[in-house]
């Protein structure tokens, strides 16, 4: 092989496998940028609460939640008007690159937030961030979770310091925390209940609304018992299988058992 022949092979070969290099480093970095997605790496699904800015009133309080079924629901209430609470419901689906969800409501209406650590950012029209001044303010903050308390069945086994025992004309008390939307479910020994509730570092909590059945009971006085204390409750505590609900730092205003299996 002469001189020059010789130099024209090691040109080729070395080009060669610079480009082969250079193909196995692109296909790395598309495989990083497929794999490390929203969808794929965070705890996405739950509720996320914030104040949204609006043209007309004193804000827009947005709760939205995002089901691991493809599913949401969201309220909107318009601050400073008398009619502006809406509520809507739909699907949602995932951009190429996991990372921004599209919203489309059973009214055809679509809006796009992009999905972080605990955080949805609004998007525009046009699915951009927004920026300027205000684009802090364009965000939803994922509620706090405690999967200690949630998505587990709490039995009721003391109320007002009173031991709570089910006679064959009640119905089980317990109540169950669903940590993706955020809402209880329950019975307060006679009727269904279900509501939104909140928590807050430090184990506090808080609850929303109590919406009841209306079945009439031998006995009312219980279930009215069980009301009123949700209403008082601001923190709880878990130890031994046991949440006890409670008002500042007094005694507990009820005490649940975990559910066997649970």
């Amino acid at each position: 092989m002469s001189k020059l022949s010789y130099y024209l092979f090691l040109s080729v070969f070395f080009i060669s496998c610079q480009a082969e290099k250079s193909s196995l480093e692109n296909k790395s970095d598309n495989y990083e940028i497929i794999s490390d997605t929203s969808r794929a790496s965070l705890d996405w699904n739950g509720t996320y609460k914030g104040i949204l800015p609006c043209a007309d009133c004193e804000g827009i309080e947005t709760r939205l939640t995002i089901k691991s079924d493809g599913e949401f629901e969201r309220s909107m209430k318009y601050l400073g008007k008398d009619d502006g609470l809406f509520f809507d419901r739909g699907t949602f689906e995932w951009d190429d690159l996991g990372r921004t969800i599209l919203l489309t409501g059973e009214n055809g209406e679509s809006q796009a937030y992009q999905v972080g650590e605990n955080v949805l950012f609004h998007l525009d029209q046009e699915g951009n961030r927004i920026s300027g001044n205000l684009a802090d303010m364009y965000r939803l903050e994922k509620s706090f979770a405690d999967y200690a308390l949630e998505n587990k069945k709490w039995v009721l086994i003391e109320l007002r310091g009173t031991p709570y025992q089910q006679d064959e004309n009640q119905k089980e008390a317990f109540l169950f925390f669903e940590n993706e939307s955020v809402r209880i479910y329950g019975n307060n020994g006679c009727n269904a209940i279900n509501g939104a509730y909140e928590i807050e570092a430090g184990n506090r909590i808080r609850f929303g609304n109590i919406a009841s059945t209306m079945m009439a009971c031998p006995t009312m006085e219980n279930e009215r018992i069980f009301n009123d204390m949700l209403k008082e409750v601001d923190n709880y505590s878990i130890a031994d299988g046991q949440l006890s609900l409670n008002k500042a730092r007094m005694a507990p205003l009820a005490r649940f058992q975990l559910a066997d299996g649970e």
